[in-house]
């Protein structure tokens, strides 16, 4: 998985900015007026976001103990060989808690993104909880590892039924995780169909925490 951080701007609308070819594997739909991507520490920490509605990251989520010194969730940006102002491409709870959003959502596509900080810890903590405090009004995260395929399905779904029918995200989550089960598939590059997405591991690990109305405007 290819780090990535993509945002939308208010108007939801337009064509994609993303056309690096490394990138190509992971594009939500043209409904959103996507900016070239942040791939490094320094271009997160220092990008205006304040006025992007969505902020998508797609990378790996990191908890305490997944390397060494790691004492705190984090998001692995790019690696400090590439990122050259010396950050060391991880984006900690701590770091998130001095961003400056206003998003209606967040979308944390990564590994792990709603884990606690330990054994017994609440659910919602860490990366999650820092992206609250910094100004997100809805997260959808993961409760455990999600495949890289099916979770590109999963988000660009629940966006495109928020753009065509007016759904609310709960409710768009809700029909793109049976979209997903019912008709996702993982395709070979030869084009055969390898396995389906029909087991939970692929669509039940993502859930949304916070406002679950935003967009909402026709439930039907």
């Amino acid at each position: 998985l290819v780090p990535a951080v993509m945002t939308s701007s208010p108007q939801w609308a337009g064509r994609s900015g993303i056309d690096k070819p490394k990138l190509s594997d992971f594009r939500l739909p043209e409904m959103l007026d996507l900016q070239l991507p942040l791939t490094t520490e320094h271009h997160v920490k220092t990008a205006d976001l304040s006025d992007r509605r969505i902020v998508v990251f797609a990378t790996h989520g990191l908890i305490p103990g997944d390397l060494d010194g790691l004492n705190q969730p984090a998001l692995a940006l790019s690696a400090p060989g590439i990122d050259k102002s010396g950050e060391d491409g991880l984006l900690t709870v701590s770091e998130i808690l001095g961003l400056r959003l206003n998003a209606d959502w967040v979308v944390l596509s990564a590994c792990n993104t709603a884990s606690g900080e330990g054994a017994g810890a609440e659910a919602i903590s860490g990366l999650g909880r820092a992206f609250f405090y910094a100004g997100a009004r809805s997260l959808l995260v993961t409760g455990w590892p999600v495949e890289t395929s099916s979770a590109r399905q999963l988000t660009t779904a629940i966006f495109l039924r928020q753009k065509e029918w007016g759904l609310s995200g709960s409710e768009a989550l809700r029909r793109a995780r049976l979209e997903l089960a019912d008709t996702g598939v993982y395709t070979l590059p030869d084009g055969r169909v390898a396995f389906s997405y029909a087991h939970p591991l692929f669509w039940a690990p993502f859930f949304i925490v916070g406002d679950g109305g935003i967009g909402g405007r026709n439930e039907t």
